[in-house]
């Protein structure tokens, strides 16, 4: 399968020998580089590499304004801003991924190749992720959560800590499992955006009556619980 890529980069000296190196590698790449392009075109491209310093917005406002516009696809920031709160941010923005500048080509193509492999581990075909009779609904082609008849809206990493969580219902998923899996296989940050996430999620299914349960295995990690 061929990927789409779609740079956002305004610095040409930047972009364009990225652009080479992707298409030399057999993705099919695109160049914007405004905020405002990257809107508009991102909904034909599979991944999204984004440069936060644009000239017409933040590349952070463009990220949370892909997530709300219903984009699914992959975002990985490209940027001069290395400090584990930028990074954090980022993510929590919707990335799936957030590498700094200065940066070799040989370690982004690593990083897409991480986001491409973690979008396979997630994407288990939704008869066999949920077991007859359960309240919680993943529908991996779709994007969506039902519980019950109800959709849950969730945000991109919640979509995919819970996807993961169900390809192991009833199995302890490590911290480690899912950050690798979720975030980046080399994060070094802290881990508390994953605390954070798992919280979110487990309030919004609650909320919506799920008959399931995220509980912490303490010192471990996380397990979807079947309901009695």
């Amino acid at each position: 399968m061929t990927h789409r890529v779609l740079v956002v980069e305004d610095e040409q000296e930047i972009a364009s020998p990225l652009v080479h190196t992707l298409e030399r590698e057999g993705y099919l790449v695109d160049q914007v580089t405004t905020g405002q392009e990257a809107l508009a075109a991102a909904g034909d491209h599979d991944i999204v590499i984004l440069d936060l310093g644009l000239p017409d917005m933040d590349g952070l406002d463009v990220c949370r304004a892909l997530r709300d516009n219903g984009y699914d696809g992959a975002v990985l920031i490209v940027t001069g801003r290395s400090l584990e709160l930028d990074r954090v941010v980022g993510l929590d923005s919707g990335a799936d991924d957030y590498l700094a500048k200065p940066f070799g080509l040989a370690e982004l193509l690593a990083r897409l190749r991480a986001i491409l492999r973690r979008t396979t581990v997630r994407a288990v075909p939704a008869a066999a992720a949920e077991p007859p009779g359960h309240s919680l609904r993943v529908d991996v082609e779709a994007h969506r959560v039902y519980v019950g008849a109800a959709e849950v809206p969730l945000t991109g990493k919640e979509f995919d800590v819970l996807s993961v969580l169900v390809a192991h219902r009833d199995k302890v998923v490590s911290r480690a499992q899912l950050m690798a899996d979720v975030w980046a296989e080399n994060w070094y940050g802290s881990t508390k955006t994953l605390d954070v996430t798992i919280g979110r999620l487990r309030h919004k299914l609650e909320d919506a009556g799920m008959s399931e349960r995220v509980v912490t295995v303490r010192g471990v990690g996380f397990r979807l619980e079947t309901a009695p």
